[in-house]
């Protein structure tokens, strides 16, 4: 009787083997609270955690990064609810960096419970930066009159066709100040007992190779997100990617106007430019 029900009991044993499935959220670009294709800020991403972590099988989640930074509130936000999420499921977060996880973007992989790199990736980039122009002296030259109407004094601060006052430049100084502390609490907090090195040397706001970031203790280690997750779970592990849901209805957008044509062009160049910081 045994002899005839082993096969039988095999053949189950091997259908309910069942494949580790790995959702994988990939996080690329601009960090922005502005809604379009290409930014990443907590309306954007939060479907996509969602989705992921309700996968209730899954020994994990995967976040892939790539990104200059951007946004200090929702670089926050989008950290806040990989983690709310994480301890709310039970899950561990694995990320990955590829290209950069600097700023924003660093901030978002401390949420992870581990994050690997690629030896060449650019991590850190723990500070705060504001920049902008100053065209006083272009509109003196071209004898433009700037009138300016406030009620409160304050409401010009940095205003770029008057001049530049010291008590502005002081108030920004301290607004910077104070972002950059919430940095680096999270980092502290992100990475505790893992930074291994001083504040002094962590948070001037420099960025570094992976590498080097192993070394500071910023990141944890070398992989990349395939070899990495079959290594962990064989190789017959499934990545599941987890995408924008694209509207059923949705019609490709017929011509253009010059003023939608502007503001592409605008956004391309301060995608780009943020990217240029770090050199990519």
């Amino acid at each position: 009787m045994n002899q005839t029900h082993a096969p039988k009991r095999h053949w189950l044993s091997r259908i309910m083997r069942r494949k580790p499935v790995i959702p994988v959220v990939r996080l690329h670009g601009v960090i922005a609270a502005e809604q379009r294709p290409g930014r990443l800020n907590i309306a954007s991403v939060e479907p996509l955690l969602a989705r992921a972590f309700a996968m209730k099988a899954a020994p994990l989640i995967a976040i892939v990064i790539n990104s200059p930074g951007g946004s200090p509130v929702q670089s926050r936000l989008i950290s806040k609810r990989i983690r709310d999420l994480a301890d709310q499921h039970g899950k561990p977060v694995l990320v990955f960096v590829e290209d950069a996880a600097a700023s924003g973007g660093y901030f978002i992989a401390v949420a992870g419970d581990e994050i690997l790199v690629d030896p060449s990736s650019i991590v850190g980039s723990i500070g705060v930066i504001m920049a902008s122009f100053g065209f006083v002296g272009a509109i003196d030259r071209l004898g433009i009159e700037r009138r300016v109407h406030t009620a409160g004094r304050n409401k010009s601060t940095l205003d770029p066709f008057l001049p530049e006052k010291p008590e502005d430049v002081e108030r920004i100084k301290q607004f910077e100040l104070d972002i950059h502390q919430v940095f680096i609490d999270h980092v502290k907090a992100g990475r505790r007992g893992r930074l291994k090195a001083d504040d002094d040397t962590l948070f001037t706001g420099e960025y570094w190779t992976g590498l080097r970031g192993i070394e500071l203790g910023l990141v944890d280690g070398i992989g990349d997100l395939h070899a990495t997750l079959r290594e962990r779970f064989g190789d017959e592990v499934v990545l599941r990617h987890i995408a924008p849901k694209r509207p059923f209805f949705a019609l490709p957008r017929l011509g253009f106007s010059a003023q939608s044509m502007v503001e592409d062009v605008t956004h391309s160049i301060e995608d780009r430019a943020v990217w240029a910081r770090l050199g990519l």
